[in-house]
């Protein structure tokens, strides 16, 4: 046997022996990815603010229980009389270009349908420019006057955590200088061992259109 056949030999041998190799692994690999994946989803379907302890407790806040602060109790209270009503109507607010553009600024979105009025006039269905659909949705604290300190929904909670969304929709484009405003209509109501989930369906209205701009279920953790 001369030295290439003796190096084809070998390198034929190794090969073989690679492949058994990671024949032999590749379930035990496919087992721990699963469990990763698993492990993964668990983790995002558990928000982090499910653990979250503002007061200092060790027990954790996302079961209901019936034990609650006189605070907490008073404003539930209040809050289950108002359940199914609509609580809030706001003042209207006009979406202007600069308002649109400076939002294009920030999230990167220059998409011409909202940046460039002269082109929207020829080629956009609306013929105007519209503002972001995130930008309608990012209106909703100010819309809802939940960042005003001087006009508390909940002046009892020590704290008030946006806990997320249920679902979002944007049925209708804003234009740019139309005036929208947002309903409030108080859908659901859950005791927590230490604050009250409260969600609302906010809709964004758009002046003399039927349909709204954005409903949103906005959950919000209201904290004693």
């Amino acid at each position: 046997m001369n030295v290439i056949e003796f190096i084809r030999e070998k390198t034929g041998n190794i090969q073989q022996n690679n492949a058994e190799f990671i024949a032999k692994l590749e379930p035990k690999f496919r087992n721990w990815s699963d469990l990763l994946n698993h492990k993964i989803t668990n983790t995002l379907n558990n928000p982090w603010i499910s653990r979250f302890n503002p007061f200092e407790d060790d027990s954790h806040d996302d079961e209901p229980d019936s034990v609650m602060s006189l605070a907490a109790e008073n404003t539930y209270q209040k809050l289950q009389e108002k359940l199914g009503e609509e609580t809030f109507l706001g003042d209207w607010l006009i979406v202007n270009q600069e308002c649109i553009n400076k939002f294009a600024d920030i999230t990167g979105d220059r998409q011409w349908i909202h940046t460039n009025p002269e082109r929207a006039k020829v080629d956009s269905p609306f013929k105007s420019t519209i503002a972001h659909g995130f930008l309608t949705l990012a209106l909703i604290p100010s819309l809802t006057e939940t960042v005003d300190p001087e006009n508390n929904p909940y002046p009892e909670a020590r704290m008030v955590v946006n806990y997320g969304l249920n679902q979002v929709r944007f049925p209708f484009p804003v234009k740019a200088g139309s005036r929208v405003r947002a309903r409030i209509r108080l859908v659901g109501l859950t005791p927590m061992k230490r604050s009250i989930e409260v969600v609302n369906e906010v809709s964004i209205e758009v002046e003399a259109r039927n349909r709204p701009a954005c409903v949103a279920e906005t959950v919000l953790r209201l904290y004693f």
